[in-house]
């Protein structure tokens, strides 16, 4: 059972890989019901861009996830608030998730906008900035003071105010304020980096009991706390062991993830975690990054790729992602893929969306990410299903082998 002196959703687990950490479950929320594994869509202010909320919940969404990094520069938590909170602001009817902010601070902070550098053959450094830009973050011991990337201004995030911003915001599910890094980073950083995320950690926990009996008035929200670590097992072993032991209703694994290492830092802190608490994996959508991650343990995810490339003209289908604005589709007129089930593939041809990207129509954005979305969706959905029909490594060896049968 969980914690009662915690507010948290119950998390049950209905079925394992045998002899791995993979399962399946649902986490149970103020707004719904999340079956596991699932992919929360990104609406990162609050809303998926080119997307309507109720479209969302069309294509099977069961959350979404917004920033509190961007809602708290634009339109500010206290609108959000007196709105009632994320999901009625937004119009989503089901569960909500917000990150920290700590990912957007850093990454925006140091000029890099959506990715950090996580290029391993770069000399280690921890004086990390993009080519031709200034340092708009500052990290110390109590928290983080950075200029907005919009207009300038100076703000200071601690943990403290992180989880007081996610409180008006009113999330289901919301993240401890963390330290991100990169692969870049030296170990010596890394060591202090997991120390520091540890101890704010701490500190969130305090707040958002101290919050949650003065807003005792509002749906009860879970706190995850957050896994670094980069990519040494000692550090992320050690920063799971020591966050398992602050009561928080779930963790989320982020941080430096090399795609050849996911499934083994995935596994490394899942064993060290809770069995009964549910662990998000931040910031994945590709199909093979899923499956190692469901394996390894992970139950929910989230990523902007699935709509971002959507509105870069990249579809995905059964046989891989392609680009719709290759001069072979302005006389196709099939669907992006025959075997989805989404509406634009019902009612929409190759050849029209080639026409509206090159048309430089917002209907391309919309008309493509409806499909992207779905597909990730279906996905992950299929992948649990495996899990209970006990046909896990089927599914992988048959979607897999489709999807990148043209890279090999």
């Amino acid at each position: 059972m969980a914690d009662p002196n915690v507010s948290v959703p119950f998390f049950r687990v209905e079925a394992e890989l045998p002899g791995r950490l993979g399962r399946a479950g649902v986490i149970h929320t103020p707004h719904g019901e999340i079956r596991t594994p699932a992919f929360i869509a990104v609406g990162t202010q609050a809303t998926v861009k080119a997307v309507l909320p109720e479209t969302m919940r069309e294509l099977g969404a069961q959350a979404v996830l917004a920033n509190a990094y961007h809602l708290y520069l634009q339109p500010g938590p206290e609108i959000v608030d007196e709105a009632g909170g994320l999901g009625a602001f937004m119009n989503w009817p089901g569960p909500t998730y917000t990150d920290s902010g700590g990912f957007q601070v850093m990454s925006l902070g140091v000029g890099f906008k959506k990715v950090l550098s996580m290029d391993v053959t770069r000399v280690q450094t921890d004086d990390i900035i993009a080519e031709g830009k200034e340092r708009l973050a500052h990290v110390d011991d109590d928290g983080v003071t950075f200029r907005s990337h919009l207009n300038g201004s100076t703000h200071r995030f601690t943990p403290e105010v992180s989880i007081g911003i996610q409180h008006q915001l009113g999330a289901d599910i919301i993240f401890a304020f963390d330290e991100l890094t990169t692969l870049v980073n030296t170990r010596g950083y890394q060591e202090r980096s997991v120390q520091r995320t540890h101890e704010w950690a701490v500190r969130c926990v305090a707040e958002h009991r101290r919050l949650s009996e003065l807003r005792s008035h509002k749906p009860p929200q879970a706190l995850f706390g957050v896994v670094q670590g980069a990519q040494y097992e000692d550090l992320r072993r050690q920063a799971a062991r020591g966050l398992a032991g602050l009561g928080f209703a779930g963790y989320g694994i982020g941080g430096a993830l090399e795609k050849q290492n996911l499934a083994t830092i995935v596994g490394w802190v899942s064993s060290e975690l809770p069995d009964d608490k549910p662990r998000h994996l931040l910031g994945i959508s590709e199909p093979d990054d899923l499956f190692a991650a469901v394996e390894a343990g992970a139950d929910t995810f989230d990523c902007v790729s699935p709509s971002r490339v959507a509105r870069n003209a990249a579809v995905y289908s059964a046989t891989g992602r392609y680009n719709i604005t290759g001069s072979r589709y302005r006389r196709d007129f099939t669907p992006i893929d025959a075997e989805c089930d989404c509406y634009t593939c019902a009612n929409y041809t190759r050849a029209y969306l080639h026409h509206l990207f090159k048309s430089k129509e917002m209907l391309a954005s919309t008309l493509c990410t409806i499909h992207n979305e779905r597909f990730i969706i279906r996905l992950v959905d299929d992948i649990r299903e495996s899990i209970g029909t006990g046909r896990f490594d089927d599914l992988r060896e048959h979607v897999l082998g489709r999807y990148y049968a043209k890279q090999s």
